[in-house]
């Protein structure tokens, strides 16, 4: 069983918040990818878990061609509205819409880890790359350099715990457990890229509202009042105030750059 049904409406509830809030924190990574992969003028680029589409937006301003696919009709939306050159999708990664040997890049931030058989999703995005084509993966790095883990377990404890081998945010972050995946799948994995990636939050609301934008933000607040998720949000948020009332977290995602 795939994993579309399950994450399409969890990441539909506040896709805007998460548009408007979280994703733009994820540009130094993105523009990471697109440096290393040597995205240009006529590259074809998929994303797979494209969310509200910036990573697919930030290659078009580059000349690549784009596409992309989610679970969750509500980020699709935004992703059509802000690429309408890109073919986006509502869909499953491990049954991607697309021909083999089509694109030259096929990334996942956050995304393949998340899939009903990672492996099985990894080598779809490796059918749908170009023979000469690379598979870029992004995740955390190790949870000791992401303060944003602390605002994560907080968010997490207002959730019922997960099924046994669940895979969290930091699963994968431990030296030499992405490239292992990468193996499994029949991937050649290059070497693993650390980027600094912090998240800055104007005021404490849209610190709130960022991470209630997420998938676990949404399922959050189904089983919990708003006011206790602001509450419990806002506490873990409070020791990265900044003097100007803003709020930063240091955080470092990493990547790797594979091939067939």
């Amino acid at each position: 069983m795939g994993t579309a049904s399950a994450q399409g409406e969890l990441w539909s509830g506040s896709p805007r918040d998460w548009a408007k809030f979280q994703e733009p924190l994820f540009t130094p990574i993105y523009q990471a990818v697109l440096e290393a992969a040597g995205i240009g003028p006529g590259r074809r680029v998929l994303d797979v878990g494209c969310g509200s589409g910036l990573f697919c937006h930030l290659a078009a301003q580059r000349g690549a061609q784009v596409a992309g696919v989610d679970a969750a009709p509500g980020m699709i939306d935004i992703a059509k509205s802000l690429t309408p050159a890109g073919d986006f999708h509502v869909g499953e990664m491990e049954e991607l819409p697309f021909g083999d040997d089509t694109f030259d890049l096929v990334a996942g931030f956050n995304s393949f880890q998340f899939a009903a058989d990672p492996v099985n999703a990894l080598r779809n995005a490796q059918r749908v790359a170009k023979p000469n084509g690379k598979i870029s993966m992004a995740i955390w790095g190790v949870a000791q350099d992401c303060e944003a883990a602390s605002v994560l377990k907080a968010q997490s404890s207002l959730l019922p715990p997960p099924p046994p081998g669940a895979p969290g945010p930091f699963a994968l972050s431990e030296p030499g457990r992405l490239e292992a995946l990468l193996l499994q799948a029949g991937l050649k994995a290059g070497p693993a890229t650390n980027v600094d990636t912090p998240f800055t939050f104007s005021t404490m609301d849209a610190g709130c509202r960022a991470f209630m934008g997420s998938g676990p933000g949404s399922a959050a607040l189904r089983l919990n009042s708003e006011e206790k998720v602001r509450a419990t949000l806002g506490e873990a948020l409070a020791p990265f105030k900044q003097p100007d009332g803003s709020y930063r977290l240091e955080n470092k995602f990493k990547f790797v750059v594979a091939s067939a």
